[in-house]
């Protein structure tokens, strides 16, 4: 049985990674040369390579492929719920950056 187990944890799931990317890049690709082109006057057709560096360009920017997409604001949103009304007023005081009002000059 451990066997078993070795050969789905260390063989089966990175070559289901490897499927899954190439069938992105294959769906970005066709996605890509169906769309662009069409709404952007300079845009040309990208091949197979050029798609799945385009995919792996927004997962750098965008973050995902775990399942939890590359936007992580509902830990804040967690975060908000929890803080009390003088946590909040506080937040609002100090900024987006930890600073205050005052020093933003």
């Amino acid at each position: 049985m451990r066997s078993k187990l070795g050969f789905w944890r260390y063989v089966a799931w990175p070559v289901r990674g490897l499927l899954m990317a190439a069938a992105m890049s294959g769906a970005v690709m066709l996605l890509w040369n169906a769309v662009a082109p069409a709404l952007f006057a300079d845009a040309r057709q990208i091949d197979y390579l050029r798609a799945l560096g385009l995919l792996v360009l927004c997962r750098i920017l965008f973050g995902g492929f775990r399942g939890h997409g590359g936007w992580h604001g509902h830990k804040r949103w967690n975060k908000w719920q929890t803080m009390t009304p003088e946590e909040r007023a506080q937040f609002h005081r100090r900024g987006p950056w930890g600073k205050t009002t005052d020093d933003q000059t």
